[in-house]
């Protein structure tokens, strides 16, 4: 099976109805279901849409059971070195504006060998070194 990362712009437009990205981000999730690939993040993608989601109950739970109920969603690990690379990286690209959390799964799919990502943050294509998966096919 495939392993697609999924970024927090991707889950939250999925969720929220309201964002511009929303219908993308159905007809995304409905592609990525019919691949039957599977779905990477890590917990600093879920705390992400957590945050983004707190206020709101219903869509809270709804989150929390769409990363921690699913079959599909597999948690990677993020390890110490993972976290030092991040900075790093961070650091050579100081005319960027990726955040921690984007440097993280940056470094976790380089190490996991993650090819594709479901995002519709700009950040993922700057870097440049993944599949971008934006827009409905």
């Amino acid at each position: 099976m495939t392993l697609t990362f999924i970024d927090a712009s991707f889950w939250i437009a999925l969720r929220a109805r309201t964002t511009p990205e929303h219908a993308a981000a159905v007809a995304i999730g409905r592609r990525l279901a019919a691949e039957r690939t599977l779905l990477a993040c890590t917990d600093l993608v879920f705390a992400e849409v957590h945050a983004y989601f707190s206020r709101m109950v219903a869509l809270r739970e709804q989150v929390i059971n769409d990363f921690w109920n699913s079959s599909i969603v597999r948690f990677q690990e993020v390890a110490y070195n993972d976290k030092t690379a991040a900075i790093e990286l961070l650091r050579q690209h100081r005319d960027k504006t990726y955040s921690y959390c984007d440097a993280v799964s940056f470094t976790v799919m380089r190490r996991q060998k993650i090819r594709r990502v479901a995002s519709f943050d700009v950040h993922f294509r700057q870097f440049g070194e993944f599949e971008v998966i934006n827009e409905a096919e």
